[in-house]
Order: structure tokens, then sequence, then C-alpha cells
């Protein structure tokens, strides 16, 4: 497959449209973040509306993370094959009118599917877009700059949906929580079409396909059965016979890749010691970060009483902070102390921000036991989500540039799961050993909710210091910062066809 080459780093201040091809590729990148958590809010609403029951509920959740979790790959390998520039308008248009198609939902079961095809569509976008980043932005500081844009993006997207689901749904209607995207679509459709460059398909493109059933297969089985572990708890039997399902399918997958002639994820894209860690560091903060936006959003709307907006504006002062660290992180830090040093100090500075959260109280002040906790957070969750990303898909080549953007975007949706349901089924545990010793009561009741959102916070602080350590051993010492160009990676051998 020949895939034209991206524009020298000379030529780049030439073309004043990358800036253009930046805020295209944040507008859709933004519409598939706030999605995992915009509709949340709107939930109550919706099931009113449509009737459906309270265990039907989850299924407006899970249906888009089941779908976007298990075909990232798929999307990643897809833009590779057929042209990212091609692959990101479909993927754009496909997600607008799934979109539609949910808004305009009259029963439940045309809801569902609605919100699976946004995760079909979503995972053909989200891969394209971190990809067309990468070949637009080649040049070292410019690529440090839109990895820091990307990642403040990635990073505070949840929060942000957070907000903009309160105000639709308090204002408007739960509808709106879904129509909203048509506009952002209709941005990234436009500003796409004009701005973004074709990179040319060889003439007859292969997709993997026993790899593609095997891992959508595995990563569906992962999902799912993680989401049952929330629900159902980790020793039902649903969650131990597709968790390691799951397990057995990702590793049949990584056999197969070994032997497949057109790899879906060529291995060689794991290989490298920088990469495989800032892979780890997505899985864990995006592990971790649930913890801040689940029971934080809990304890604000149900202990303090806040409002669904009043809650999203709460959260403004982290993605503030988490913006100016991003820039600080590639700009500076990791540039001048190597992300074996600036990607684990993040990691400590947000396991220390979520240890002060554990501080709080029924009745303690926003300003003096949330708001600091939230700034060190964001200072820390920006220096690990934009180098992480950044890091993970430099040097790879062209060709394998696609898998290598799936790839982070697979260790963020499956970290996203794997704190969902752990950080659950541990705040559950809390809430009921606390009731079982103390006399019940409403104040012993509330007293419990309290136990089971610090509870949270304190394992979320666990996993980011976890974090710190493994990312500060898999990196290289002093390695080469995210701004580096691609290049060409030599291929592996291929094994005999089966």
């Amino acid at each position: 497959m020949s895939v034209r080459p991206p524009r020298s780093a000379e030529a780049l201040p030439l073309d004043r449209r990358r800036w253009w091809v930046l805020a295209v590729i944040g507008v859709a990148q933004l519409m598939v973040v706030l999605d995992a958590t915009i509709v949340n809010i709107a939930l109550p609403s919706a099931q009113h509306d449509l009737g459906f029951s309270d265990s039907d509920r989850q299924w407006v959740v899970t249906a888009y993370s089941l779908a976007f979790g298990s075909l990232l790959l798929v999307g990643g390998r897809l833009a590779d094959l057929f042209g990212h520039k091609r692959v990101f308008l479909v993927g754009v248009t496909g997600f607008a009118v799934a979109s539609a198609l949910a808004g305009a939902a009259g029963n439940f079961e045309l809801l569902i599917v609605g919100r699976a095809l946004q995760g079909v569509f979503g995972a053909i976008l989200s891969p394209s877009a971190l990809t067309l980043l990468n070949v637009t932005f080649t040049e070292g500081k410019e690529r440090a700059k839109a990895l820091g844009v990307f990642g403040a993006i990635a990073g505070t997207g949840g929060a942000i949906g957070l907000l903009l689901g309160g105000l639709l749904t308090e204002h408007l209607s739960w509808r709106w929580t879904l129509y909203v995207n048509l506009a952002f679509a209709a941005l990234a459709l436009v500003g796409g079409a004009l701005n973004l460059h074709r990179t040319e398909r060889g003439a007859k493109p292969i997709l993997d396909l026993p790899g593609t059933a095997l891992v959508s297969a595995g990563l569906f089985c992962l999902v799912y059965g993680l989401s049952k572990a929330e629900s159902n708890g980790w020793d039902s039997a649903a969650t131990w016979g597709l968790l390691p399902a799951g397990a057995a399918l990702i590793a049949a997958f990584a056999f197969w890749q070994t032997r497949s002639a057109n790899p879906l994820l060529p291995l060689r894209i794991l290989r490298d010691r920088d990469r495989a860690a800032s892979f780890t560091a997505v899985l864990v903060a995006a592990s971790g970060m649930f913890g801040i936006f689940l029971f934080l959003t809990y304890y604000l709307q149900i202990t303090l009483g806040y409002s669904p907006v009043s809650t999203g504006v709460a959260f403004l002062p982290m993605i503030g902070s988490l913006i100016v660290s991003a820039q600080i992180s590639t700009n500076l830090t990791v540039r001048r102390l190597g992300p074996r040093i600036a990607v684990p100090a993040g990691m400590l500075l947000a396991a220390a921000g979520l240890a002060w959260l554990t501080g709080i109280g029924l009745d303690t002040p926003y300003a003096s036991h949330v708001l600091p906790p939230l700034l060190i957070i964001g200072l820390g969750l920006g220096h690990v989500v934009p180098p992480a990303l950044g890091i993970a898909t430099a040097g790879v080549a062209p060709t394998d540039i696609g898998a290598a953007s799936a790839t982070v975007n697979t260790m963020q949706q499956v970290g996203g799961s794997i704190g969902t349901a752990l950080l659950n089924t541990l705040a559950a545990s809390a809430a009921t050993a606390y009731l079982a010793d103390h006399t019940p009561s409403a104040d012993a009741l509330a007293q419990a909710q309290l136990h089971s959102f610090t509870t949270a916070f304190w394992w979320s602080a666990c996993i980011f210091a976890l974090g710190a350590v493994i990312t500060a051993f898999l990196y290289r010492s002093r390695s080469s910062t995210p701004a580096q160009p691609h290049q060409e990676t030599a291929p592996e051998p291929m094994a005999a066809h089966m």
C-alpha cells in the first residue's frame, strides 16, 4: 500500500490550514469523548419519556461503550487502508446520523440502536482524528502544541459532557444531548472537507478478517464483562464467563498477528519500550479518572445538593488547570526532563489530589475541600495524558499510524471500563460494610454514601500511584520527546502464511 508522505517540517509554516485542521480534529474528538458522559445526566428524563425500566437504563450507556470499545482497532486499520481523510469524514457523517436517530427515538429499542451506531462510527472516527493530527503536525514545537490541545480535550471531555448534558437537559430536553452532535458534526464535516489533506490508499487494501473477528469479540467480552461486574458483582457467572473468554480471544488475536500477512495490529508497534509505557499510562489514567468524574459527581449532587449544571461548573477549574498543564508538559517539562520524570510526576500529583479529596464531609465547603484538589488533579493529568498520546504515536510508520492511534483509544476505553467496574464494586462494598457496623438511620445512610465516595477516591489515588511506579520503570531515561517526526519502522519478518 502506498501512502502519500507527510509534508516536511520546512513546508508546514507555509500552510496556515494546519491550525484549522487542529480545530476540526478537536471538535470531532470532543464530540466523541463527551458522548460517553453527556447522556448520563439525561437518563432519568429519557426513562420517564420513553418508559423503560431501571434495569434497561444501563444499556443507553453500555450500547455505546460496547460498540465503541469493540471496534476501535478495526477503525484504526480502516484509516490506514482507505485513507485517513476519507475514513474521518465517513465517521463524522455516520456519527451525526446515528445521533439524530437516537435523539428522535420514539421507543427504547430505537434509542439503543442509535447509541450502538454512535459507538460504531465513533470507533471509526476517533483513531483517524489522532492519526490526522500526527501526519499534519510533524515539526517538534508545533506538534507539541497540537498534542497539548488534543490531550486536554481527551482529558476533559468527560467533565465537559457533564456540564453540557446538565445545561441541555435542564433548559431544553434530554433529546438535545444527542441532537447537539449535529452541530459538532457539521463543523467537523465542512472544516474537514475544506482543510484536511488526502492520503492515498493502496490499489488493493486488505483487511485482516480473522484478526478483526478475534479482537472485536475479545474486546466485546472484556468491556461487557466489566459492565456486568459493575452491575452484578465480580462473583456473578456472567462476569466470570465473559472476562476469561475475552482474555482468551485477545491472546488468540495476538498469536494470529504473528502469522497474518496483513495484521490488524502489527506487533512492531508494541515493541518500542516508550510506546508500551505510554499505552500503560493511558490505561491507568483512564481507570483512575473515573474515580474523579463519577464519584465526585455523586458527592456534589447527592451529598451537597448541587444541580446538574452546578455540578458541571464545579469541574471547570480542573479543566482549566489541565489545559494549562498540558501545554506546559508537552512544550517544556517532557522536552527538558523526559517522560520518565514528567509522566510519573503527573501520576503522583493526581494521586495527591485524590487523596486530598478523601477529606470531604457531609457539609464541607467546595472552595476549601474540593477546588484545591481538583486544581492539583488537573495539573497531574496534564502531565500524563498529552505526553502519553504523543509518545504512543511518535516514530510510527505512516502505514501503521492508524493502528497505533486506535491502540491508544482502546487503552483509554478498556481503562475506563476497568475503572468504572472496579471502583463501583469497591465503593458499594464500603457502603455495605459501613451500614453493617452502624445502627440504621438517615445519618448512617448519608455517612455510608460518603464513605463509599472517599473509598473510591483512595483507590483511584492508589491506581495513579501504581501507575507512577510502572511508568517510571518502563520509560527509558531521557528518551526522545513526543515531537519526533514519523519514521518508517523496519517491517517485521512475516511468518509462514497459514
